[in-house]
């Protein structure tokens, strides 16, 4: 059989993806304060530091799909998050040394600014789920730098909602070890800033 993972499967998977619409007519609205109605919300946030230097480094681990290979993914192809690129992720199972789950996502929007950085990827169609994600670093007027993952989905794919406590579970625990990973990144940047202390 065939491997699906192999690089020119992926590669055509890729360029179905790339000629796909997003699985949903609400794209960019994790912008918005108030996300769209029919799909479950999720708002996580953990604080990561303080200064600039927090926010460049988080900011640009996140820009680099730092959250997603911090979880376990592989992200093809690799490079920064740009507005319209469209990505593969790629999720070994438990006792498979191979990328099975091949998830189509395309960025939709990015943002970099002096007191703001990340950006939000939505599902397209092979997606388990419909819908849309963000991860942004931002710095409050305090200089308090904070991570925040939003998101606003419904399962898709019929084995994700024959399996929907699982499916939800596993969502909830992925977007967990995105805050982690970004979070253990920012403390190395405060460590590292921080002066030794001697005598």
């Amino acid at each position: 059989m065939p491997d699906a993972t192999a690089p020119s499967a992926l590669h055509r998977r890729l360029l179905a993806a790339r000629a796909a619409a997003p699985s949903y007519p609400e794209v960019g609205a994790t912008r918005d304060a108030r996300l769209p109605d029919g799909y479950a919300h999720l708002r996580r946030r953990v604080h990561l530091g303080h200064g600039p230097g927090v926010l460049e480094r988080a900011g640009r681990y996140v820009l680099g799909w730092g959250s997603q290979l911090g979880t376990g993914f592989a992200v093809y192809p690799h490079a920064p998050a740009e507005p319209g690129a469209t990505v593969l992720l790629r999720l070994s199972l438990p006792g498979t040394r191979r990328p099975r789950v091949v998830i189509p996502c395309r960025v939709v929007w990015t943002v970099d600014e002096p007191d703001r950085i990340g950006f939000a990827y939505g599902t397209l169609p092979g997606h388990p789920e419909c819908g849309e994600e963000s991860f942004l670093v931002s710095m409050d007027a305090a200089g308090e730098v904070w991570f925040e993952v939003t998101a606003f989905s419904r399962l898709a794919a019929w084995y994700a909602r024959l399996g929907r406590p699982v499916a939800v579970l596993c969502q909830y625990l992925a977007i967990e070890r995105y805050l982690a990973s970004v979070a253990a990144v920012a403390v190395a940047v405060d460590r590292s800033a921080t002066p030794a202390r001697t005598g």
